[in-house]
């Protein structure tokens, strides 16, 4: 009996421990595993775009038509994305706000959907740039939900509803 044990034992007595004592490669670290870096570099070349990237402008050029459908695709994204800080009316209390982050401006009746959509796509004060997060379609929803949120504040502020 005694006998297996030992032959059951016997491929561990040829463990080399050294595989426990090896470089590893640390998250986020420097390029440490092959002398002289990774083979392939993980930066693009200075000039390149993305393949699609040329569509993706073209979309933010002219805005939709404004329908039904997509100002519900709107408050989708704007739920989402954006009621965090604007809060779901627009006036700039979210929660994040509430825990002390700094509070957004209030929609303004003078921003306009392009300004809306700029903003979206590149940041503005302490709001980061969201055009890695969001569609141009999708940007161009909220911009079209957050007028018909800046109408409705309008409205209720001057006590003639939406």
């Amino acid at each position: 009996m005694r006998a297996w044990w030992l032959i059951l034992l016997l491929p561990l007595a040829g463990c080399d421990l050294s595989m426990t004592r090896q470089d590893r490669h640390e998250a986020q670290g420097g390029a440490t595993l092959w002398k002289g870096g990774p083979a392939v570099s993980s930066d693009a070349p200075d000039g390149s775009i993305a393949q699609d990237q040329p569509a993706r402008d073209a979309a933010l050029d002219q805005p939709p038509p404004v329908t039904l459908a997509l100002l519900e695709r709107g408050q989708d994204r704007y739920r989402i994305f954006c009621t965090a800080c604007h809060g779901e009316d627009g006036g700039g209390g979210g929660r994040v706000v509430q825990r002390g982050f700094p509070r957004p401006a209030a929609f303004g009746a003078q921003d306009h959907p392009r300004r809306t959509v700029d903003v979206i796509t590149h940041g503005s004060g302490v709001m980061y740039p969201f055009a890695d997060r969001i569609e141009p379609s999708d940007r161009w929803a909220i911009a079209a939900y957050v007028e018909a949120l800046k109408r409705l504040r309008a409205g209720q502020s001057t006590g003639k509803g939406a």
